[in-house]
């Protein structure tokens, strides 16, 4: 059927048509390097990586292009509040270019833990300044601005169509805006294109431009250097939710404002990674302090924010003992559409089942003629082959790709070699470095146990419940029913009790 993407323009599932065919260029927001990325935002960029490596996979050519934003971002998106690049850099007594480097150097370590692919081009806000000079030319010359308080502003009413993406009605704004948040403002919701000293008399990072001595909004950034790397129109754009109603609103003001034209084709937007509460009290008073939460009522639960203090890091979970590789698992077990509840349970059977596929991929090599370079699948190998492509093909549903490679591990009728093929194949997508990990498991056991019996099956049933678990609490119960039938055609019956699920061998 060919690859489908849900678009936020317009909310629905639509077949995906590249501007050029076989190409497609498209642009994810960056991190603003602040603070160390919390495990919420790097849910974004392992969904980034799975559709970098999905159109891949599918045969096509891409640019992918990231910004990193190291100018002043203001911690309230409508142009309020402080400037959280200066604020990091009087905490940490360094200067603002410092603590940007430190903390690119510390996002990009946690993205290569997590093996996702780096970006084709990685441009940084402050590299950039004279494209986002240029593009605002642009914007003036076409009536859209005006000055105000020594701030350059974009006017949103002369956009016909701001709020599309959002589904925003101007007059409803308008009308339930909050007075006096910036009196400059002729509307609530015109946004800086350009702040100059009115707005920080001791801004760290300034540049001298047609409208005074400043700095760039944050806005500007990401359409200036999308369009110096990708041209004036491209295939798709991405970011978490947050940034719909504001950030990539404005985006499409201002870019179409400049061009005349339409900006970007196709709009995908990550959903939040949520803490439950109750599940994180559960745990030790270590880990309320690492994610600042504590318990409220059973149902409770919260965006993870670093505004807040609401945040673990990568580096926390493998100071628990995780694998950056465990949390990359626990979240191509959901939708990237679908809210993520982050609980250390959730986390523990992400690992076990994990660790549970890795040994299996490590017996399944040890079992195949890895020297056959010349196989070619037959057509229960091929079945599934096709099945995952499907699964990625229907807006990157990791959850049915993720089945799928399951299946075929357990599936008697493939050789060891067909397996291990699927395998190879299908991790080049979900990029959980499975032949790596394997064959380290292999060297590090003398032996290597092929068959089921003994503790050896126990161990892998035992990881197969806690897979279930996870699709249960993913709310993944085509999977959890699958993995209970399967258990029960190899004669395990499992039961789910108050205590925990437990099971036992059906007799003959």
């Amino acid at each position: 059927m060919g690859l489908r993407l849900f678009n936020t323009m317009g909310r629905a599932v639509q077949e995906f048509v590249p501007i050029t065919p076989g190409f497609v260029g498209f642009y994810g927001c960056g991190p603003t390097v602040y603070n160390y990325a919390h495990i919420g935002n790097l849910r974004a960029y392992v969904f980034l990586d799975v559709l970098d490596r999905t159109l891949l996979h599918l045969g096509y050519k891409k640019k992918h292009v990231m910004n990193i934003t190291d100018i002043g971002h203001l911690s309230g998106d409508d142009d309020s509040g402080e400037d959280k690049m200066l604020k990091s850099a009087n905490e940490r007594h360094q200067s603002v270019l410092e603590v940007a480097q430190f903390y690119t150097d510390a996002f990009f370590r946690d993205m290569d833990a997590l093996n996702i692919t780096r970006p084709d081009i990685v441009c940084k806000a402050t590299e950039h300044v004279d494209d986002m000079i240029a593009l605002i030319k642009r914007i003036e010359a076409n009536g859209h601005t005006y000055m105000a308080g020594g701030n350059l502003y974009y006017d949103v009413s002369t956009y016909a169509d701001y709020g599309k993406l959002a589904h925003l009605n101007l007059d409803d704004l308008k009308a339930g805006a909050r007075v006096g948040v910036d009196e400059n403002k002729r509307n609530p919701y015109d946004f800086v294109l350009w702040f100059t000293k009115s707005k920080f008399e001791h801004q760290a990072l300034v540049w001298e431009s047609p409208w005074g001595r400043g700095y760039p909004g944050w806005h500007i950034e990401c359409s200036a250097m999308s369009m110096k790397y990708l041209g004036e129109q491209f295939d798709i754009h991405t970011g978490g939710i947050d940034h719909i109603p504001v950030h990539h609103t404005n985006e499409i003001a201002q870019s179409e404002g400049a061009t005349g034209k339409k900006w970007v084709n196709y709009w995908l937007h990550n959903e939040f990674l949520v803490i439950a509460k109750d599940k994180v009290d559960s745990a030790s008073d270590e880990v309320q302090v690492a994610t600042g939460v504590s318990a409220t009522s059973a149902n409770d639960s919260t965006k993870m924010s670093k505004s807040s203090g609401n945040f673990l890091t990568l580096q926390s979970l493998i100071d628990r003992g995780y694998d950056a590789l465990d949390y990359r698992y626990f979240l191509l077990g959901a939708h990237y559409r679908s809210q993520v509840f982050f609980s250390w349970d959730a986390m523990k059977s992400a690992k076990n089942a994990r660790h549970a596929l890795v040994k299996r991929v490590a017996q399944i090599a040890e079992a195949a003629n890895l020297a056959n370079k010349s196989l070619a699948l037959r057509d229960a190998a091929r079945a599934y082959h096709d099945t995952f492509k499907a699964a990625l093909e229907n807006d990157l549903s990791t959850p049915q790709a993720l089945s799928v490679l399951h299946s075929a591990l357990k599936d008697a009728r493939l050789a060891p070699e067909e397996v291990y093929a699927l395998v190879k194949n299908m991790d080049s997508v979900l990029g959980l470095q499975l032949e790596a990990c394997a064959e380290r498991v292999r060297k590090e056991s003398s032996t290597v146990i092929v068959s089921h019996d003994g503790d050896a099956e126990a161990q892998e049933i035992e990881a197969l419940i806690a897979e279930r678990a996870a699709a249960k609490k993913a709310k993944d119960f085509a999977t959890a029913d699958k993995i209970r039938n399967d258990l029960a055609l190899r004669g395990i019956i499992i039961t789910d009790t108050v205590q925990g699920t437990v099971w036992k061998r059906s007799t003959p």
